[in-house]
């Protein structure tokens, strides 16, 4: 790829959109590596480009549900094949533009394919239900109907994968997508928005729209037309998008934000526990929303936790997706460091100690990045802005506990419910963590991170929604029931 790329947005078929300015605006994507290098220009499109998206799901609609569900998944498996001849180019720009490593940026692009493949092959199975009906000579079923129009709101932080999770499913179900990706990472997404019509996409079925949607005003929650809306991101935006959708139509599906705690029991395998820990903490510089940020730990090890926990944060290697020994990159951009900085910031003036870490790096090779250090932070209280407000960064703070049972609370106490996981050979004790845990996902010896395609995913409380993504489950959500009962002969 020759940068900065020119990119526009698939309206109807069409390549639409100014990404240089003028009418239409354009914005830049700029990587975060370094901030003087700019990546790509795309559009900044206005209320009335985003209406002409909608307008053209609608219209692709009929044509597209009215198409078997086998020749559906045929499309999304030459979109996964496109994505694996071209992975080393889509790695590098999700590297580029994102920041992760190149070994996180990989492993995006291969999951990427694999929800695509998945969805693809559910096109040849059997979806819906023979029911018995208590009248004779009556046959019942249930059939799977799609909602309509989706609108797919994602984030930066996983800007290929989460994408293909939810396109493959609203797809492979019947239903046109209007697609709204991250202004920090819209190059991605209008790239894999150039594969599928490559692989022969209808005109409307997927559309994109970048830009600003503070200047939308509220057109993509007020048209009738929208079936459902399904959103990753900041749980703050989600809350909107529930408020803003009550009184419509329109399905919700919410993955939101974590503050996720991993506890070790006093029986825990220390080194192997943090030889788990130590990705699931700083693993794509901790921008995910299954990333560790709370370590509970039983006092009678707490000691030696802290110790080698700050010895493996300093054996991290921080720097751009350029350098092959890097192994955690920058934060997406001055304004996530500058929210990193703050909350490390105030942790200190509440009485935390830093162990490792705790400063942004800014000196010779990071001078025109958005780097942090890898920190861990000890002498934390549950009472703390660290402790209950979710980072999005480099950052975990630890915690003593005295007895399972006060782990679970101090791991419930917060809004979110997403994932959380305990270190122990007590099987006992790691059911009763389980059964207790107020997390959508659950992990014992392992980290909260890592789930399969068909795995379902998904949080409680205001991590979420009740509808899962990943697996089966995940159809739940892009699908309306329809009950039928036939007459067979007349009685």
């Amino acid at each position: 790829m020759q940068f900065p790329l020119k990119l526009k947005n698939l309206v109807a078929g069409e390549w639409v959109g100014n990404p240089d300015g003028g009418p239409g605006g354009g914005m830049t994507s700029l990587d975060p590596a370094d901030q003087e290098r700019i990546l790509a220009h795309v559009p900044a499109m206005g209320p009335q480009d985003v209406k002409a998206a909608i307008d053209a799901a609608a219209s692709a609609l009929p044509s597209w549900r009215a198409t078997p569900s086998v020749e559906r998944g045929k499309l999304l498996f030459r979109v996964a094949g496109l994505i694996r001849e071209r992975a080393e180019e889509l790695r590098d720009l999700i590297s580029f533009e994102m920041g992760k490593t190149h070994g996180e940026a990989g492993i995006e692009v291969e999951r990427s394919a694999e929800m695509l493949e998945f969805y693809a092959g559910i096109g040849r199975l059997p979806y819906g239900d023979l029911i018995p009906d208590r009248r004779p000579g009556v046959s019942a079923w249930t059939v799977h109907e799609p909602l309509g129009v989706v609108l797919a709101i994602t984030p930066w932080n996983d800007p290929l994968m989460v994408p293909c999770r939810k396109i493959a499913p609203a797809l492979i179900s019947g239903n046109t997508v209007v697609l709204k990706p991250s202004p920090d990472t819209p190059a991605i997404a209008l790239i894999l928005a150039q594969m599928f019509v490559e692989a022969g996409l209808p005109a409307g079925v997927l559309n994109t729209v970048t830009g600003d949607v503070s200047g939308w005003g509220t057109v993509l929650t007020d048209d009738p037309r929208i079936g459902g809306v399904t959103f990753t991101g900041s749980t703050a935006t989600g809350k909107y998008l529930r408020r803003a959708l009550a009184g419509g139509r329109a399905r919700l599906q919410t993955e939101m934000g974590g503050k996720n705690s991993a506890v070790l029991l006093a029986d825990a395998d220390v080194d192997g526990a943090l030889k788990q820990l130590v990705p699931a903490i700083f693993g794509q510089t901790g921008q995910r929303c299954t990333a560790v940020s709370r370590l509970l730990v039983h006092r009678s090890i707490l000691g030696e936790v802290e110790q080698k926990l700050a010895a493996l944060a300093g054996q991290v290697q921080v720097g751009s997706a350029s350098n092959e020994a890097t192994t955690m990159g920058p934060v997406v951009n001055e304004r996530q460091r500058s929210k990193v900085l703050e909350l490390i910031g105030s942790a200190r003036e509440e009485g935390a100690r830093v162990a490792f870490g705790g400063a942004p790096l800014s000196e010779g090779p990071y001078g025109r990045g958005c780097f942090v250090q890898p920190t861990v932070l000890t002498g934390v209280s549950s009472a703390m802005r660290i402790w209950n407000e979710e980072v999005f960064g480099p950052v975990v703070a630890v915690l003593a506990f005295d007895a399972l049972d006060e782990a679970i609370a101090l791991a419930n106490d917060t809004e979110y419910g997403l994932a959380a996981g305990v270190f122990t050979n007590d099987l006992t004790a790691a059911h009763r963590f389980v059964a207790s845990i107020e997390t959508g996902q659950a992990v014992i010896n392992l980290p909260p991170s890592g789930w399969d395609v068909h795995q379902p995913f998904g949080g409680f409380k205001d991590s979420g929604s009740p509808f899962k993504e990943h697996g089966l489950d995940g159809l739940a959500f892009y699908t309306r029931i329809k009950t039928v009962a036939m007459q067979l002969a007349a009685y």
